[in-house]
């Protein structure tokens, strides 16, 4: 197993405010299907877990069962180009800097499928900072965090007492643990820190600076 530690870091709500594209496809694909969106329901609680686990949620409001066809023009919609309409969240380059200047080994761990996490990070100039970039796939396969950290953790063999994991949604705190991982919570994200904390957050960043401190701290 490596000695160097090792930083796995969500992507939607964690490196990038994915928020713009996610929630405009969401509102083309019910419009597509005949259904009004409720300007009132942000849509922001879908981000984190991969769309299948939330579609039907979406439509259930207007009695509609089509999950699977809905998801398909869904992602559709998304690689046509929304998963651009994105940005890097202030402070991120910084944090990765000072990441990769400690010697950290840094991987993706996103529910996000990595056919679309891979471009939108080479996209922003923020690929070239991860070993490997991991995401769920097709099938599905890889959907849960817990599922995604196991296989993340047998791929690359590091010790998880000498790994952080850092997200924005109570799936990436349980993940870690579920894998014996400390987690860190990003207050920046979708989440929310009562989330986060609830979801037993080993520490919590209030900005992309605080954590190359708060990760060096959780391995001590």
């Amino acid at each position: 197993m490596s000695a160097a530690p090792v930083m796995l870091i969500d992507l939607d709500g964690t490196l990038t405010d994915s928020r713009p594209g996610i929630i405009d496809c969401l509102r083309r694909t019910l419009r597509l299907f005949g259904h009004e969106p409720d300007p009132a329901d942000d849509l922001s609680w879908v981000i984190g877990p991969p769309m299948e686990q939330t579609i039907g949620r979406i439509l259930a409001p207007y009695g509609d069962t089509r999950e699977a066809e809905a998801t398909a023009t869904y992602r559709r919609l998304y690689a046509e180009g929304g998963m651009f309409d994105n940005s890097v969240y202030a402070g991120i380059p910084e944090a990765l800097d000072a990441f990769t200047a400690a010697g950290w080994t840094l991987y993706v761990a996103t529910a996000k499928r990595t056919r679309f996490a891979r471009p939108i990070l080479e996209h922003f100039g923020l690929a070239r900072y991860f070993q490997e970039i991991h995401g769920s796939e097709d099938g599905p396969r890889l959907d849960t965090k817990p599922e995604l950290l196991a296989h993340i953790r047998a791929c690359h063999g590091f010790d998880p007492v000498r790994a952080v994991m850092i997200g924005d949604r109570h799936h990436d705190i349980q993940g870690a643990h579920a894998n014996g991982i400390r987690a860190i919570g990003v207050a920046w994200g979708y989440g929310g820190r009562a989330e986060l904390e609830e979801a037993g957050a080993d520490a919590m960043a209030e900005h992309p600076g605080d954590l190359i401190a708060l990760a060096g701290a959780l391995l001590k």
